[in-house]
This record gives C-alpha cells, sequence and structure tokens, in this order.
C-alpha cells in the first residue's frame, strides 16, 4: 500500500527548502497539474495504439512516462494537502459514487456514459 502522507510530507521538505511555498496557490498548483497532464499525452502524439502499448517496455519513453506520472501525482498531492483533501478517502467516495452510476447489470461491456444507461 502507498503512503501518500510519507510522499506528501517529502515533496513539502523539497518544496520548502527552495522556497516555492510563494508560487504554489492553488490555481498555480491545478494549472501545474494540467500542464503535466498534457505532457503525458504529448507522449503519445502521433502514435498508433501499438506503438503506445510499447511505451512502457522502451527504456527511453517507459522512463519519461514514469515521469510525467510521477509529476502528476506530486502535484496532485500538493493540492490534496492544500485543500485539506484526503484522497484515499476521496478516491474510495468516488468508486461508491462510481458503482451507482454505473451498476454492473446496466454497464457491463459498454462504454456508455451514465447518463445514457437506460
Amino acid at each position: 500500500m502507498t503512503d501518500f502522507a510519507a510522499l506528501t510530507a517529502a515533496i513539502l521538505e523539497f518544496r520548502d527548502a527552495r522556497d516555492w511555498q510563494q508560487f504554489h496557490s492553488l490555481r498555480n498548483l491545478i494549472t501545474s497539474l494540467n500542464l503535466e497532464a498534457a505532457e503525458l499525452l504529448e507522449l503519445t502524439q502521433w502514435k498508433s495504439d501499438a506503438e503506445i502499448e510499447a511505451i512502457p517496455a522502451d527504456a527511453t519513453c517507459g522512463e519519461a512516462l514514469r515521469d510525467e506520472c510521477a509529476d502528476i501525482l506530486l502535484y496532485l498531492l500538493l493540492i490534496a494537502e492544500k485543500s485539506g483533501i484526503d484522497l484515499v478517502a476521496a478516491a474510495r467516495s468516488k468508486l461508491v459514487k462510481n458503482a451507482e452510476k454505473y451498476p454492473i447489470e446496466k454497464c457491463f461491456g459498454a462504454r456508455t456514459k451514465y447518463t445514457r444507461l437506460i
């Protein structure tokens, strides 16, 4: 199991040692998260599905994938810390909500949005 508290403490220590908290408004953190998500998306630009599936096995591309995923996670942890969000509790709550929106008997094997499920 991942220890988000320890990882959050490490990123806060890293940030504070560099006096970067002054730049970490909630707006800036959310913007930065989205920029990192765009960099993750950029790894797939102009590639076929087969090329994208091969990214994790390629040393250079796999490292870029890991780095971008890590950047996204680190910004998400900073956003959660700034907002007082317990990410594990929020994720569990969201899973319950999704289970209600997407009951197995209506959505099994389908990609239909919950608003269109009959």
